[in-house]
């Protein structure tokens, strides 16, 4: 059963999920990272400039554009549709809906950040996993000093 992790209290996704990619990609992970388009197309741009000495190699694969084979190994795959993610390893969902395929993932990895509009949306996230049986675990950021 895919597990489920939820993040919250982030004070910035984006610059938050650059840093969990850095560690997942350190310790050799694979993730796939599901969103909206404009969000994809920022994180994209963070991820070549959030760190200057380092680089968390990653293909963002636009809806309808073709990815060189020699990219398949990538480690961070950023996508719109699940379709098009190349494993099912880790998936960090930054839609405000739950991800269609998310279970067909041994992971899936929720953040929600401190601004009040993207409460209502993690609480429903959560409780549509918790409806159906997903083991939940919790990280509060705040208390755990990011």
């Amino acid at each position: 059963m895919t597990e489920v992790s939820f993040h919250f209290n982030v004070p910035d996704r984006l610059s938050y999920a650059c840093r969990l990619l850095r560690k997942a990609t350190r310790r050799g992970a694979r993730v796939v990272v599901a969103g909206p388009a404009p969000v994809l197309g920022r994180l994209d741009k963070q991820l070549w400039v959030f760190e200057p000495t380092d680089f968390v190699p990653h293909v963002h694969a636009r809806a309808g554009q073709p990815i060189a084979p020699r990219l398949a190994p990538t480690p961070v795959w950023l996508v719109e549709r699940l379709a098009d993610a190349p494993h099912r390893d880790v998936l960090l969902n930054l839609g405000e809906e739950t991800a269609d395929g998310f279970e067909s993932f041994a992971r899936v990895i929720e953040l929600v950040s401190r601004d009040g509009d993207d409460r209502p949306s993690g609480r429903a996230r959560w409780k549509h996993y918790a409806d159906r049986g997903y083991p939940i675990v919790r990280h509060d950021v705040a208390q755990e000093g990011e």
